[in-house]
């Protein structure tokens, strides 16, 4: 278990740098964790980050990243909802790194 700072709070996470308590979430830990994974949140990430927590609610999983781009091109459009973009923006990694940033469990998929 490694520990994370935001502000005044302590934060623990598991061996992948995922929160262990998903109710410690705020912008404020995203911030802390994008900038732990070297990415300055713009209103792009923004967007996919509470798309993500939207689909966490709505189905209690985090998706895979087909289903994150499937949901994505849904909610946001194909201009949005596509790999490239997603991809730009969670260094190829959009499932993973954007759940992570998103407060959420891993995808089970996710290696």
């Amino acid at each position: 278990m490694s520990i994370l700072t935001a502000g005044d709070r302590t934060i623990g996470l598991d061996k992948d740098g995922f929160l262990l308590d998903l109710q410690a979430w705020s912008t404020d830990v995203a911030e802390v964790l994008a900038a732990r994974e070297g990415i300055v949140l713009s209103a792009e990430h923004w967007e996919v980050l509470e798309l993500l927590r939207q689909f966490y609610e709505e189905y209690q999983l985090s998706p895979a990243t087909r289903p994150l781009i499937k949901y994505a091109a849904l909610k946001l459009g194909p201009d949005k909802g596509n790999s490239p973009h997603l991809n730009r923006l969670f260094k190829g990694t959009p499932a993973k790194l954007a759940a992570k940033l998103a407060g959420l469990p891993k995808p089970t998929n996710c290696i």
